[in-house]
């Protein structure tokens, strides 16, 4: 292959990644593989004089794709030129002062005050043009709803899930597959959600890199009362309430000494971050140094070099999930990264399995992904003789591989598939769902094996194998006791609790109580609902309203769902009284006062029949913000739109209240 073909190949490939990346929160391959390709790209880009104008080198991410309101930057967000060699770090600084911060990962979001109160928070986006997501900033743990300075204010910074807050969400989950994949897509979601009551029981935090002092004037700078070095804004920003990332100032003679020092507390770092960002201290030199079409050239980012070893590939185990979908795992013989032991590494896929050329017993190299996360970065041997199986290693049913988006995964094909089984009854059981304890994935696949479970419905009539039970190993009287009970609890059921147990692709729990609520509990409307009005409800896109739509279409499953609905009473929320609000739809925005939260007073409105969403459109009756003259975003849009902006005191005028 020639240099110019070359180039197109990695510029497509790179490009894919990058999509899966920031639009789909997918990764279908290694930050490794990623750098080592654009490397490569930068240096035909060079030999070449082709730059093209797709390519990633003089283009910041992709357009959004979402349903929340799009804003343009004031100035565009650029990426930073990276690094993995200190002495790199070091020539780059000079003789100057410069801060070294972590480079925090998670989710870049730009925050606006004007008056004291936070009016603004946008995504980075593209670079060029963010998300509007100031409802959900206004949830985040730490950020300052009010500060002292009562100018305009923007700065930029990470919103990030910490790693605590994360182990303890994915220990509430019982079904291994719907574990969150790593904090960072956890903060993506989470940050860009419609109803901010989800983004509040994230704990996302804000920690503040930049302040945007380049869209203000220079009288306005001064005000701000700080000197022209980037520690003095990060001193101010501290005094305004707000966390900024943890820096250090460095010189060229003790930058090297420090990059060991953040290293050595990576294991014990609460905060997700992929690396370091080096920046000039003197802000005004800084800028004068300007930039280039992708990156500015104040600061640089330091990625950590991976430490690799050097290992034999013993086995790839193939791991059926509920859903069909076959991953391939690499088993290699132990090796010591990063102060542990490493003896397997997810492949993600087939198309990276054969784009690494696997076979047993090839020496491969492999790594942790920002020192956690084991991957295999290459294969020294490439063998590539290892083959696809045929049929699933749980059921021996036949396998297939299909290909999404360019991307080859392999699925098993046999419906009654005893790993779709086992998950399947796994996750209805689960706490979320029917919350059923006693079943665990090891006494469902005794069950299942011995044909005391083929469908769910059999769950409810566990007690015609009282004696078998009991005989089993593991079990006893007491324990088939406190199982029957349990199951016997688990008849009475919110609505929302039992849709989301039926495993439907792609509905969570969060998604069930939003239908449920949208068709006000009447669950033979909810199965009978077409694809165009499930996409009316916020927050159910064509995707999930198709995928809903198939779950109810398939005769077998209607089956399996009326058996259900025999076994169990679904509980009814109450209602306050009249349903005065049926029908109207609102959107809060704003602090409250006569309510605990907005989510008090949302949950109050759903009582009363009502709707809450989280943006103002045609479809929106009320918006109820207690400073009705504001210039807020939401207040001109009901303006535009002839929305009446009700207070708190207005609005429960309308409830009947006062």
């Amino acid at each position: 292959m020639d240099k110019k073909e070359r180039l197109k190949e990695l510029v497509s490939l790179l490009n894919k990644a990058s999509e899966a990346y920031y639009q789909r929160d997918e990764e279908i391959m290694s930050n490794l593989e990623y750098d080592k390709l654009y490397d490569e790209l930068t240096v035909l880009e060079k030999e070449t004089g082709i730059v093209l104008a797709n390519s990633p080198t003089i283009r910041v991410g992709y357009e959004v794709l979402s349903e929340l309101e799009k804003q343009p930057h004031p100035s565009p967000m650029l990426s930073l030129d990276k690094t993995k060699d200190v002495a790199a770090l070091i020539s780059w600084l000079g003789e100057h002062e410069g801060v070294l911060s972590w480079k925090l990962d998670g989710l870049t979001v730009v925050l606006t005050y004007e008056g004291g109160e936070l009016v603004n928070a946008v995504t980075r986006g593209n670079g060029e043009v963010g998300e509007v997501i100031t409802n959900n900033a206004r949830t985040f743990v730490n950020v300052p709803k009010s500060i002292p300075y009562k100018g305009r204010l923007v700065i930029r910074g990470e919103a990030v899930i910490r790693y605590s807050d994360f182990n303890r969400m994915n220990s509430e989950i019982a079904n291994i597959e719907e574990k969150y994949k790593n904090p960072r897509n956890l903060c993506s979601g989470s940050v860009r959600q419609l109803n901010n009551e989800i983004t509040a029981k994230r704990h996302v935090h804000f920690y503040a890199f930049s302040l945007v002092a380049d869209v203000l004037e220079a009288d306005q700078i001064e005000e701000y009362g700080f000197d022209n070095s980037i520690t003095g804004r990060f001193e101010w920003l501290t005094g305004q309430g707000f966390d900024v990332v943890e820096h250090f100032v460095v010189t060229g003679a003790t930058l090297e000494e420090r990059v060991m020092d953040f290293a050595a507390r990576i294991p014990d770092n609460d905060i997700p971050s992929d690396g370091l960002v080096l920046s000039y201290n003197d802000i005004a030199y800084g800028r004068s140094l300007g930039r280039t079409a992708k990156f500015p050239r104040d600061s640089i980012a330091f990625k950590w070099a991976d430490e690799l070893a050097e290992t034999v590939l013993t086995e790839v185990e193939w791991s059926p999930s509920r859903t069909g979908l076959i991953n391939p795992v690499a088993i290699f013989e132990p090796v010591e990264l990063e102060g542990t032991t490493v003896t397997r590494a997810s492949l993600h896929n087939v198309s990276t399995l054969r784009a690494l050329g696997l076979g047993i017993g090839d020496t491969i190299t492999v790594y942790k992904a920002n020192m956690i996360i084991p991957q295999v970065a290459e294969n020294l041997t490439g063998s590539d003789n290892l083959e696809i199986p045929e049929t699933c290693p749980a059921c021996g049913g036949k396998t297939t591989l299909q290909d999404l988006n360019g991307v080859q995964s392999l699925y098993c094909m046999n419906p009654e598939c005893s790993a779709k089984q086992i998950k399947g009854f796994s996750h209805f059981v689960s706490r979320n769902a029917m919350n059923i304890e006693g079943l665990s994935e090891a006494t469902l696949e005794k069950f299942i094996a011995s044909g005391f479970l083929k469908n769910l419905s059999d769950i409810f009539h566990l007690d015609r194998y009282r004696e078998e039970i009991i005989a089993l190993e593991g079990f006893g009287e007491k324990s088939y006791d406190n199982l029957i009970e349990s199951v016997e609890e688990a008849r009475t059921v919110s609505m929302a609790k039992f849709i989301y147990s039926l495993g439907i692709s792609g509905i969570g729990l969060a998604n069930a109580k939003v239908i449920v609520s949208y068709f006000n509990q009447d669950f033979d409307s909810i199965i009978h609902a077409g694809v165009e009005e499930l996409v009316d409800i916020d927050g159910i896109g064509d995707v999930l309203a198709e995928a809903f739509r198939a779950f109810f279409d398939n005769e077998d499953r209607m089956q399996e769902v009326y058996r259900l609905l025999n076994e169990i009473t679904f509980e009814k929320e109450e209602a306050l009284g009249e349903q005065i609000l049926e029908g109207k739809v609102f959107v809060i925005t704003g602090s409250v006062e006569r309510f605990e939260n907005r989510n008090a007073l949302k949950d109050y409105i759903e009582k009363l029949g009502g709707k809450v969403t989280g943006s103002v459109s045609k479809k929106t009756d009320y918006l109820i913000n207690n400073d009705v003259t504001s210039n807020s975003s939401k207040n001109k849009k009901a303006g535009e739109l002839g929305i009446p902006i009700l207070s708190e005191e207005g609005f429960l005028k309308l409830a009947g209240e006062e």
